[in-house]
């Protein structure tokens, strides 16, 4: 497995906090994948995603709002705080970077901040040579001339912009390219297809982000054990057997964040923007923890969504009965509408195991794409009803299946043409669900399957 993009230089964007840096990455990467608010320190995990200007492409890095210069001069000691740990992430790339975008306010002015992180950058030789300033929040052209103030930080002339308008970032994106390695962008239309795009999901503190890392085989995430660490979603693309597949590890979803305030409510609607986004599920339970009403509503959203679902059963290293019939028993118990589902024993903390899950998300991802035939139906068709006769719902009169259709693929959705007098019950209508399931290996995908009337035709009977 590796990065598709490893190749491609990296531009991250730097300063203090509330400058404007997530707005300026959802800018130029064209995405709203960063959050964005008033709040300061929102962002934690740096963001990363692609920039494309004028057939040329790099990699943009959007790092959380520096607040201690004692952090750049690698004076600060390792710490295993949320706000240190975002810090040092940041400081990461920083090192890794072609060129740094150092964005400074101009509403506000020049600050004390922006000074001595200035200061400190500028002692640094690794970062003294690769800073470019960007004067953020210029809308006005009185805001412009003003901006003239930020030279006596000593990096040179600020290239003014608004991030929120886009008014200015053409000239920022030429500036870019005249100091760093361009990559040419020309086979843009021959890019290889994703094969299957995965949502990371579950409750907080379930070891969403410790999943990602192990999956990537690297620390991309920040990894805490207090809950709401991640409040963004983060995209990566990776490539497995041959396959790229593009990952999107989302922020904990819980009853409470959901009808809270703040921070966490924006993650938790990203979250369910970015489960929006992907075609499979991953979705991430703590076995050393009771499953809980909010897991079973979880999958709900999931296959209301449409979407394909893989459960992945965390933290199996702390389970001393390492028995899987039982512990399947357990959640398909607490989850008995998603029975179909597989159900993968990993640890994230370890690595065990979890090299199965991309292995079956790529089953998955091929299995929503299974098509059946007009002929292949009515054969099927035949042979459950003489296996188990349709159940009437309402009514005395027993009903009579016309046919069965396949509307549309990925997700497979199908229709059930009955009499228009006719009453189908449901369960006869699981049956059906299944049976497919089974015979089409539509693993770890609902088949949605739609009951549809004859229509009534006046004196005339339905053959």
């Amino acid at each position: 497995m590796k990065n598709d993009t490893d190749n491609l230089p990296i531009v991250a964007i730097c300063g203090r906090t509330n400058v404007g840096k997530s707005t300026l990455f959802n800018r130029l990467t064209e995405k709203k994948q960063a959050l964005v608010s008033k709040i300061e320190g929102t962002t934690r995990d740096c963001n990363i995603g692609l920039v494309y200007w004028d057939r040329k492409v790099f990699r943009l890095v959007d790092t959380a709002g520096l607040i201690d210069a004692r952090i750049i001069s690698d004076r600060k000691k390792t710490s295993s705080d949320i706000d240190v740990l975002a810090q040092q992430q940041a400081l990461d790339y920083l090192k890794q970077a072609q060129l740094l975008l150092f964005v400074v306010d101009g509403k506000a002015g020049l600050m004390p901040e922006d000074r001595e992180l200035a200061r400190v950058l500028r002692r640094q030789p690794r970062y003294a040579n690769k800073i470019l300033m960007v004067a953020n929040k210029i809308d006005s052209g009185k805001l412009r001339s003003e901006a003239a103030i930020f030279n006596k930080l000593g990096l040179g002339e600020p290239c003014s912009l608004s991030a929120q308008t886009g008014a200015g970032t053409g000239d920022l994106l030429d500036a870019i390219f005249k100091k760093i390695d361009a990559v040419i962008d020309d086979n843009a239309e021959d890019k290889k297809e994703i094969t299957a795009k995965l949502a990371i999901v579950g409750k907080p503190n379930v070891g969403k982000s410790s999943l990602l890392n192990a999956l990537l085989g690297y620390q991309r995430v920040i990894v805490s054990d207090q809950p709401h660490t991640t409040r963004e979603s983060q995209d990566i693309e990776l490539e497995h057997e041959g396959k790229t597949i593009h990952l999107i590890d989302t922020a904990g979803i819980s009853r409470h964040g959901h009808k809270g305030k703040g921070l966490e409510k924006e993650g938790i609607a990203l979250s369910l923007q970015s489960l929006q986004r992907a075609d499979i599920a991953l979705l991430v339970l703590d076995l050393a923890e009771t499953l809980t009403h909010q897991d079973a509503k979880m999958v709900e959203e999931i296959v209301d969504r449409g979407k394909s679902l893989i459960i992945i059963a965390n933290k199996w290293d702390k389970i001393e009965e390492k028995n899987p019939k039982h512990w399947k028993d357990v959640i398909q118990d607490k989850l008995p509408f998603a029975t179909w589902a597989p159900i993968i024993f990993v640890s994230a903390k370890t690595g065990s195991k979890v090299d199965k899950i991309l292995e079956i998300a790529l089953e998955v991802a091929e299995a929503r794409k299974v098509e059946i035939s007009e002929t292949q139906l009515k054969k099927f068709l035949s042979r459950v009803v003489k296996i188990h006769l349709p159940a009437k719902g309402k009514g005395l009169k027993a009903p009579h299946i016309y046919e069965i259709a396949q509307k549309r693929s990925n997700p497979p959705v199908f229709t059930v043409r009955i009499g228009s007098r006719d009453d189908l019950h449901f369960s006869y209508v699981r049956f059906l669900e299944n049976r497919l399931r089974e015979q089409y290996s539509y693993i770890g995908t609902p088949v949605k399957m739609h009951v549809i009337k004859n229509k009534k035709k006046h004196g005339v009977r339905e053959a």
